[in-house]
């Protein structure tokens, strides 16, 4: 994944894991774009990257405005961002290392 993002030449890429933290996925993939055009080229090709390595059903949202695409493919989870946008939603403070571990219910 890392290098289609690389490829593509998106801006500041950080991985979180989110194993032991939530059910909804193992790693989250936050990306920057440099321009709407530029984050639909980038959320094109990982989608397509996605769903040739067998990922099955692909789940892609914000296409059309292109400010913020977030590409659902179960176990990751990938969200490209405008700059401005990125830093107005700050995921990476909202699912960092200081967020509690989801417990397991009993």
């Amino acid at each position: 994944m890392h290098a289609c993002l690389d490829d593509m030449k998106a801006v500041d890429v950080v991985e979180i894991d989110l194993v032991g933290r939530t059910s909804i996925a193992d790693s989250m993939i936050i990306a920057s774009g440099t321009s709407a055009r530029h984050v639909g080229s980038v959320a094109d090709r990982i989608t397509q990257k996605l769903k040739d390595a067998g990922h099955g059903r692909v789940r892609v949202e914000g296409v059309p405005a292109c400010d913020w695409v977030l590409i659902d493919a179960g176990d990751v989870i990938v969200h490209v961002f405008r700059p401005e946008v990125r830093g107005f939603y700050n995921l990476e403070k909202m699912w960092g290392a200081d967020r509690p571990v989801e417990r397991a219910a009993v």
